[in-house]
């Protein structure tokens, strides 16, 4: 059953199920704590954008969802990091980036053909026949928006495609194992404007059927894209709510100061 949650701005976006609940945690890296007492809720099936100054956690968070800070020596947390109702930290990670997928702030397409990039994860779950693999390239690439761009070049190296055309592509391979959750660190920091905004579309797009979670510097991409908005600073999450009602009436002077330009 969805349920209503509740932020620092009050109680939001009602009826909509929460896909990853954040609970009082916090993540050190060695001596140096880099999250501090963060409870968050990410709406299911919207987009949630994460802002603030660099250095501020928002990536280091975004991580924690999939488990990839498990990469990174002499991490440690407490606290209660939920998808679906599930502590990640008890799940098997692999399992969990079947469900929770990453696309990241440089494009990285792997050195083979633009169909197996597209194949890489489902082929390592199971054996998928040759029909299947078919439709689930084109219906990938469809979702991603490039299917008409590379439908007749298929089998060359995906190292071959624009900057833009490379991360839709990491996007489409992100997509092919189905995740119910989709992050996105600054994927659009290393794109020209008009991959930007294509890849915004796209990202409204998806926020239809997935769960799109966001870390941006661009505040206005912020503003074009996501329901809702967290503002993190020194490790602290400072606001969270409505994208409208954070840009329009921060609660927070913290956000004020960062909205206007005082601090970056």
């Amino acid at each position: 059953m969805a349920k209503e949650f509740e932020t620092r701005t009050g109680r939001e976006i009602e009826g909509v199920a929460s896909a990853i609940s954040v609970r009082d945690f916090n993540l050190w890296y060695g001596d140096f704590q880099a999250l501090k007492g963060i409870s968050l809720e990410i709406p299911e099936k919207r987009c949630c954008a994460f802002i603030g100054p660099s250095g501020c956690g928002k990536s280091t968070l975004l991580r924690t969802f999939n488990r990839m800070c498990d990469f990174v020596e002499g991490v440690h947390t407490n606290g209660t990091v939920e998808f679906c109702g599930r502590d990640v930290f008890e799940m098997d990670a692999n399992a969990l980036r079947v469900h929770v997928g990453m696309v990241f702030q440089h494009p990285n397409p792997f050195p083979m053909s633009i169909r197996d990039n597209v194949l890489y994860g489902p082929s390592r779950m199971r054996k998928l026949g040759r029909a299947e693999a078919n439709e689930l390239v084109e219906r990938c690439l469809t979702e991603a928006a490039l299917w008409d761009e590379v439908k007749d070049k298929l089998d060359r190296s995906g190292l071959g495609l624009s900057g833009g055309q490379q991360q839709r592509l990491c996007i489409a391979r992100a997509l092919a194992t189905s995740p119910d959750v989709l992050l996105m660190d600054e994927p659009t920091s290393a794109l020209d404007p008009i991959s930007t905004l294509v890849v915004e579309e796209l990202m409204l797009k998806l926020a239809k059927q997935h769960t799109v979670v966001v870390v941006t510097h661009n505040m206005q991409q912020a503003t074009r894209v996501a329901d809702k908005t967290a503002f993190f600073y020194l490790g602290e999450l400072v606001e969270a709510g409505r994208t409208r009602d954070l840009f329009s009436n921060p609660q927070q002077t913290r956000t004020q100061e960062y909205l206007s330009g005082r601090f970056s």
